[in-house]
């Protein structure tokens, strides 16, 4: 083994420690008693020291201890060593005292009821000490707040041109349009037909969302409109509520309700509903590079994303 690979493996703290000390002091009763040692613990440090270098470093006189040549040399590395640590230790200081930078994500209320839960879990689970604030809102109420910076990144929908200026979107999934009922709804005891489901009260989105878009899309390409009674919201919490208590037929995007029909709290009509996928992604501002903590986010949603399409 190399001499200098020796050197790196058997020293020590304690060998700075001492070595620096009675540098400063040149003395070794002081020394030692700066670093609350006895004079002989130190003196066997600085032998070892010595041994280590394979150099004098100290000789002692009456007056006290002086440095050699080689004794000044190392001091240099020496010190700069401790320096190091000490700015190490105060900058973890610093950083355990700093509150963790929060981040801050937007999603559609449809997919904070998806793949959301699942990818902030997982990328909790890897950043123990992340802090995450979601804020859900509609898609236009996203693009927004991404642009004025109060999120740092969305899930969301690609937009008109105009409303994707200075944004980039990435595209994770295509999801399709949904009617919902719970298992006991009376519709599921007969011959499902579009026009028995609209004889039963709804719920949908708001105006000027796309899924709203989508089921009027849909309803008036087969010469339907909605019900006279309906529920209009945009949280998908609530109309789930409604959906499982009461005889409401739910107009929702396919992945708030993905874990709801693989588990039969939910049962999706039999009815077509193709030509209404709606394109889902991510939504990052491009007027800089992303932070680190939304680069990884982004990476677990990709992951989650990517099972959602294969499963």
């Amino acid at each position: 083994m190399k001499k200098s690979n020796l050197f790196i493996q058997r020293m020590r703290l304690r060998h700075i420690n001492g070595f620096v000390a009675v540098a400063q002091e040149r003395s070794l009763s002081r020394a030692a008693e700066k670093l609350n040692l006895s004079q002989p613990a130190l003196s066997k440090t600085l032998t070892e020291l010595e041994a280590l270098t394979g150099n004098r470093l100290l000789v002692r006189h009456r007056q006290g201890t002086l440095l050699t040549e080689q004794g000044e040399q190392f001091l240099g590395y020496a010190t700069r060593v401790l320096e190091a640590l000490t700015a190490a230790g105060h900058a973890l200081d610093r950083l355990e005292d700093a509150p963790a930078k929060m981040l801050r994500i937007g999603t559609l209320p449809t997919t904070a009821l998806g793949m959301l839960p699942q990818a902030i879990g997982q990328y909790q689970q890897a950043h123990p000490y992340s802090r995450i604030q979601v804020v859900t809102g509609t898609n236009t109420g996203l693009l927004a707040q991404l642009k004025a910076g109060e999120i740092d990144v969305a899930i969301g929908r690609m937009a008109d041109p105009e409303m994707m200026s200075g944004l980039a979107f990435e595209l994770l999934l295509l999801e399709s349009l949904l009617m919902v009922t719970r298992p006991g709804h009376p519709l599921l005891s007969e011959t499902v037909t579009l026009e028995r489901a609209l004889s039963y009260s709804a719920i949908v989105s708001p105006k000027g969302t796309v899924p709203r878009h989508n089921t009027e899309n849909l309803l008036s390409t087969q010469g339907f409109s909605l019900p006279a009674q309906y529920i209009e919201t945009l949280s998908a919490s609530l109309a789930r509520q409604m959906t499982l208590q009461f005889d409401y037929v739910w107009f929702v995007p396919s992945s708030a309700v993905k874990t709801d029909i693989a588990t039969g709290q939910l049962v999706p009509l039999p009815l077509p509903t193709q030509g209404m996928e709606e394109a889902v992604g991510i939504l990052t501002r491009n007027d800089g590079q992303p932070s680190e903590a939304v680069l990884a986010f982004i990476a677990t949603v990709r992951h989650i994303a990517g099972a959602v399409r294969s499963a």
